[in-house]
């Protein structure tokens, strides 16, 4: 089984992903952050680093998604391939930060990748407000991430709300993380449980 948590920067990705591994024993595959090396370039210059950045990304999950695919351990995954090119890609093209000619050898690149792979049995979308993910940035204190600016995150948020609203390839479940606090509150992440056993238990019926 294959479960995919997807969300904007700050949404909660990372720590759900994990807690939910421990939960029910799965592996988790996380995001290639800490040992990115194109990331704290990318958010001093954006323009000049967009294409690097998202090739890495992009070449990281895919790498992620052969090992589940050959694997027979029920993982989880912290974010999809379909975000690094649906969110931002097309919001770092759209907000003219990557030139037509990149954005096109990027999807070139993503179209040849996507074929040899499956979508995950369960995409976990936490649904999160500009509020929520700035204080959730602030709180983490990523040094790099100090630079980005408000409008980059509503571009983001406004690409998962038209993606999430346009899903068809899996079982979908949002949650709306604007008042839960999985990390304090063990009541929110019972609910959270809770959301996530009622769609594991329906792929199997």
């Amino acid at each position: 089984m294959h479960v995919a948590v997807s969300g904007n920067i700050g949404s909660g990705k990372t720590t759900l992903t994990a807690k939910l591994a421990l939960h029910y024993g799965w592996k988790a595959e996380f995001e290639a952050v800490d040992n990115n090396p194109y990331l704290p370039d990318f958010y001093e210059d954006m323009k000049r680093w967009a294409f690097h950045l998202q090739v890495y990304f992009l070449n990281s999950r895919f790498n992620q998604l052969q090992k589940i695919q050959e694997s027979d351990v029920p993982t989880i995954q912290d974010r999809t391939i379909y975000e690094d090119a649906y969110i931002f890609a097309a919001n770092l093209y759209k907000s003219k930060l990557m030139t037509e000619r990149d954005y096109a050898n990027y999807l070139n690149l993503f179209d040849s990748m996507i074929r040899h792979v499956k979508a995950p049995d369960l995409l976990i979308y936490l649904k999160a407000d500009i509020p929520k993910l700035v204080g959730q940035i602030e709180k983490r204190g990523r040094s790099y991430e100090t630079t980005m600016r408000i409008d980059y995150l509503k571009n983001l948020n406004q690409h998962y709300e038209e993606w999430i609203a346009n899903y068809k390839e899996g079982k979908l479940l949002i949650i709306d993380v604007n008042t839960l606090d999985f990390v304090e509150r063990n009541e929110d992440l019972s609910f959270v449980v809770e959301q996530v056993n009622r769609e594991i238990f329906g792929l199997f019926s």
